[in-house]
């Protein structure tokens, strides 16, 4: 596929009823008005989304979006209020009281569905990962520029208060120079999901609908709902369902935009079941300009001492964060000499010698240790911080550039993987170097007919 092609009031042109007027693109709404929100996606995220949404007296609950009947209902239900009901959401996005769109859908839906939501003249909150594979991110970032949306990455701990004063010890050279982070993940599911055989898609299910534009495959329940997240298809595994969280931070930080290289191992090895994206994953990322380096571990099939969670390491100290807080650890000032290990009173010969030290060794910082995180307030102030946006027109807090990067860094991870091989990648041109294979996986193609949607954006040939 090409890059983005220019766009004007004929690309927005009305395929299968997506378009809307130019004029409404420009719609902006006031300080006290209320926003009309639609939903697409009903699921356990998106029913974290709905109840946020609808717990605020200055919003409009509109209308509902889901391939699933059974959830489709529940949600109508629990909302109430005359929120109409579409199994299509280009139906929906043709709703002229929906302001802006909540997308909560399995991940390679993520970027098409704001994309078009955008084109409609709405404002998106869409879930993380932003995308599927790299280059749909550039797409996104085009239409965003073209049609001066608000888009807000549900990456909801960049609005938790203690993420935000943790940020600022880390600028304030708390830590001293930052030049390690490690984050990962571990639990254990053993023996899998299991391996039922296919089937006619359930007539409550619009199996269609769900895969849209990935390859068509025949229905099996352990690769529908929850369990699209272990398939390369439609998602890419925990890397980047929990890594996307922890990364996004870890840039958010430290101001970074994204790596010259990376090199990850691992694959689907001890689990029984349908799945291919991997059980067991290491990756290091390298960032030379800003001398950091970054790695990532997950395990599926043993939690072992717990998850390694978020920890930033510096010349003072290190810092680890999660969403119920975090704690900072001072290192002790020690003398480079006393480190080297004896075994006697002294050394021999020509070794290094202890230096005296007088008093009690001192701290390079100070100890500090956070526990007011609420992950659900993260979630409420996310939602508010959108709904400013959306009146202001100011960037949220998530924006899309950020969702953008830090869902390449995933990408990148999970490509060395399959690949089996280091990769070197530049940031300013998002390609990969002296890999013919691996840059042409920066892309992938849409299923008919959403390509032909995604070439009325002014993306494709």
């Amino acid at each position: 596929m090409s890059e983005p092609s220019p766009v004007n009031r004929r690309t927005f042109v009305k395929t299968a009823a997506t378009a809307l007027s130019a004029a409404q693109y420009n719609r902006v709404l006031g300080a006290n008005d209320r926003v009309g929100m639609g939903f697409v996606g009903y699921g356990l995220i998106g029913e974290r989304h709905v109840i946020d949404f609808k717990e605020r007296s200055d919003v409009d609950m509109v209308a509902m979006t889901e391939a699933h009947a059974g959830r489709l209902d529940e949600a109508l239900s629990y909302i109430g209020g005359g929120c109409k009901g579409y199994r299509d959401f280009r139906q929906m996005y043709e709703n002229q009281d929906v302001d802006a769109v909540c997308i909560a859908t399995a991940d390679h839906w993520h970027a098409l569905l704001a994309m078009m939501a955008m084109a409609a003249g709405k404002d998106v909150y869409v879930e993380k990962p932003l995308t599927l594979f790299v280059r749909e991110g550039r797409w996104m970032l085009d239409v965003r520029d073209r049609t001066k949306r608000v888009v807000q990455v549900g990456t909801q701990q960049r609005s938790g208060p203690h993420y935000k004063r943790a940020k600022k010890l880390i600028e304030s050279g708390h830590l001293g120079k930052v030049f390690s982070v490690k984050a990962g993940a571990a639990r254990n599911i053993l023996p899998g999901y299991g391996s039922p055989a296919t089937s006619e898609p359930p007539p409550y299910l619009d199996w269609e609908m769900l895969i849209g534009p990935a390859p068509m495959v025949a229905y099996n329940p352990k690769r529908a709902i929850y369990h699209f997240r272990w398939f390369w298809d439609y998602s890419g595994g925990q890397m980047t369902n929990l890594g996307q969280h922890s990364f996004d931070i870890a840039y958010w930080f430290l101001g970074l935009k994204g790596p010259r290289a990376v090199t990850s191992y691992g694959g689907r090895w001890t689990l029984n079941d349908l799945g291919d994206t991997p059980d067991v994953q290491e990756a290091i990322w390298e960032f030379p300009d800003e001398k950091v380096v970054m790695t990532w571990t997950d395990r599926e099939t043993s939690r072992g001492d717990g998850a390694p969670g978020l920890s930033f390491y510096g010349t003072k100290g290190s810092l680890s964060i999660g969403r119920s807080g975090f704690q900072t650890d001072a290192d002790e000032k020690i003398p480079p000499e006393n480190t080297v290990p004896h075994f006697t009173s002294g050394q021999p010969a020509g070794g290094v010698n202890r230096v005296a030290e007088q008093g009690p060794r001192g701290k390079w910082t100070e100890d500090i240790d956070d526990a007011t995180g609420d992950s659900r307030e993260q979630f409420k102030l996310h939602v508010e911080d959108f709904l400013n946006a959306v009146r202001s027109r100011n960037q949220p807090v998530s924006n899309l550039e950020s969702g953008h990067q830090v869902a390449a860094h995933c990408h990148l991870a999970n490509l060395s993987l399959r690949l089996n091989r280091r990769l070197e990648y530049d940031p300013e041109t998002e390609q990969i170097l002296g890999d013919h294979e691996a840059a042409n996986m920066l892309v992938r193609p849409y299923r008919a007919p959403w390509d032909r949607e995604l070439r009325a954006l002014g993306i494709g040939a």
